[in-house]
């Protein structure tokens, strides 16, 4: 290593940990919480929650009621609304229950109506709307066409892993597990796991006999008894 460079690296590891610090001071300091000016605008955002710093993108917050105890991950999107000013015909657009943790670079998008109960966790970047792009009209780009949006339901107590995608009508019921990558349209039982895309049931828990695998149509089989 040449002299100059020795000489430089006491400089380069000293900016590097101001670099650092200024960083984690950045996050702690940029977080949006209750009492901030930028949480002010929500139409609720309970005590104990935050929307971690740096945030993707925000609009339509009085839209938005979020209950006690939550976190939105950094990097994250929230919006609702077609676009920023837009009315939408509800309120709230977007409900979050209480003690609720949205991951790292996750998107909710909600154009009318997404529900999402207590204590829902996700892994990173899932996505979660109740609006989709139409094509019927070949004249238009189909990024300027809009279907009508379709109600969204995530129920309490429930995981979604990461990348999942929840699209429009999409219910889930409490107590589930949506695995890694899944693409859920269609509705999901309360106490199941399920895979895939589209999604579909591969286990559900069954009083007296706890979780048992189900077949294709979401039907229990019969446990196999070893020997």
């Amino acid at each position: 290593m040449a002299d100059a460079d020795r000489a430089l690296d006491p400089l380069r590891l000293a900016a590097g940990e101001a670099i650092r610090r200024l960083w984690d001071q950045a996050v702690r300091l940029g977080a949006i919480g209750p009492r901030s000016r930028r949480g002010r605008r929500f139409g609720r955002l309970g005590p104990g929650s935050a929307i971690c710093f740096p945030v993707a993108a925000l609009f339509g917050e009085q839209y938005i009621h979020i209950g006690a105890g939550c976190m939105i991950g950094p990097y994250s999107s929230l919006s609702a609304g077609v676009a920023p000013g837009h009315v939408p015909d509800r309120n709230p657009v977007i409900e979050i229950g209480d003690r609720t943790v949205i991951g790292k670079g996750s998107g909710i998008v909600g154009h009318r109506e997404i529900v999402i109960g207590d204590d829902v966790w996700t892994g990173h970047h899932v996505y979660v709307t109740d609006a989709n792009h139409g094509y019927e009209d070949v004249h238009t780009p189909i990024g300027k066409q809009f279907s009508a949006p379709r109600p969204v339901h995530i129920g309490s107590g429930s995981w979604l892993g990461h990348g999942a995608l929840v699209l429009p009508g999409a219910r889930v019921g409490r107590h589930v597990v949506v695995g890694a990558g899944a693409v859920v349209t269609g509705e999901l039982p309360d106490f199941s796991v399920a895979v895939g895309n589209p999604a579909r049931v591969i286990r559900r828990y069954v009083l007296g006999e706890g979780w048992v695998p189900v077949d294709a149509d979401g039907t229990a089989l019969p446990r196999v008894e070893n020997g």
